[in-house]
């Protein structure tokens, strides 16, 4: 992936450089970059770009940049108007989400049994937050959510401690209880530019 990145965007990834620089706790970094993230899904320039990016459907995310000294992962999503979310988590990866334009929800989980069968769990839905343009949430490992559509076309980003793909997630049926353990969503690498 060419680096001629939109200002906004180099900007993000020097503030997060900085940050990963300055302190070793995963959380803590993560915490961090909330002001940083806020700024780029704010970013005109940024809202523009995203214009053009891709359907992200069939759980795809576009790969924008995996920093090579420090390994925290940034991605673009493309949601299409009603889209229905699965029930996942993001194994030990924390996540940050920040939505660009349009609408979306986050549905937050909250596990009832005791975790000892590993291919079932009993869940029940704990809040819906809805975000719309400039609305960044933080998402700690292990924690049960689903991102669902809204009326119209919208866009994210999404900055994560670690690159996902091949790590392995949970995903969850809320008719069955079902438990499937795997990778999470297909990177697709993305050269975004000014």
């Amino acid at each position: 992936m060419a680096n001629a990145f939109p200002p906004a965007f180099q900007h993000f990834i020097d503030g997060l450089r900085d940050i990963w620089a300055k302190e070793t706790e995963t959380n803590a970094r993560m915490e961090s970059a909330l002001p940083l993230l806020r700024d780029v899904v704010n970013d005109p320039q940024m809202q523009e770009i995203s214009a053009g990016w891709p359907s992200t459907e069939g759980r795809k995310n576009l790969l924008f940049y995996v920093d090579p000294e420090y390994g925290f992962a940034i991605n673009g999503v493309v949601r299409v108007p009603g889209r229905t979310g699965s029930v996942h988590d993001h194994g030990n990866v924390w996540v940050a989400y920040g939505v660009m334009t349009g609408s979306e929800s986050l549905e937050r989980y909250t596990r009832l049994d005791d975790g000892s069968k590993p291919d079932w769990a009993e869940i029940k839905l704990l809040s819906v937050t809805k975000g719309s343009s400039g609305k960044v949430d933080l998402v700690p490992p292990y924690d049960i959510h689903a991102e669902q559509g809204g009326p119209t076309r919208s866009t994210a980003i999404i900055l994560r401690s670690e690159r996902l793909g091949d790590l392995p997630q949970n995903m969850f049926d809320l008719e069955t209880g079902l438990v499937k353990n795997g990778p999470g969503a297909t990177q697709i690498p993305y050269e975004l530019r000014a």
